[in-house]
């Protein structure tokens, strides 16, 4: 095969992981930030001043998207220096493989850690309580996101 197949492979890889990973962000975000307009809405409707802080439970997936930016660019800074280099050697399916399954779990990350701030929201504009403890759940999940986003990048190095 040659190098620039090789190459073009794996910049495919790069592409994917920031699709996945911001596929999953915009999962996430919308539906946790469903569940804070609700909070918003019940609150409005009582009366009460609406709580700002949800914004924090709508905009934590988007962490995930900088991630997938992340592997990216690593996916990337290694395809340039096999065509720089002129190496004979790629990893092109660790890098297409890692790519997409990389930012496809990180993407779920993502939209899981929306549904959990979909709950906190909820909680939160319900009782007015719990803030830290919803947010240790939502950084509990966005620790899978870490773990893969890290762990990917040795496949291919």
């Amino acid at each position: 095969m040659e190098l620039e197949m090789m190459v073009a492979l794996g910049k495919a890889g790069a592409a994917g992981a920031l699709a996945m990973a911001a596929l999953g962000s915009a999962l996430g975000t919308g539906t946790a930030g469903m569940a804070a307009i609700g909070a918003w809405k019940k609150a409005y409707a009582q009366n009460k001043p609406a709580s700002f802080i949800l914004i924090t439970f709508i905009g934590a997936p988007l962490s995930q998207t900088i991630y997938g930016l992340i592997l990216m660019n690593m996916i990337l800074g290694r395809s340039e220096q096999a065509l720089t280099e002129g190496a004979a050697f790629l990893n092109w399916p660790a890098m297409l493989v890692g790519g997409l399954i990389g930012g496809a779990a990180m993407g779920a990350s993502s939209w899981f850690q929306g549904k959990a701030g979909a709950a906190a929201a909820d909680a939160l504009g319900e009782t007015g309580q719990g803030f830290g403890n919803y947010l240790l759940t939502i950084g509990i999940v966005e620790t899978v996101a870490l773990f893969v986003m890290v762990f990917v990048q040795g496949t291919f190095a």
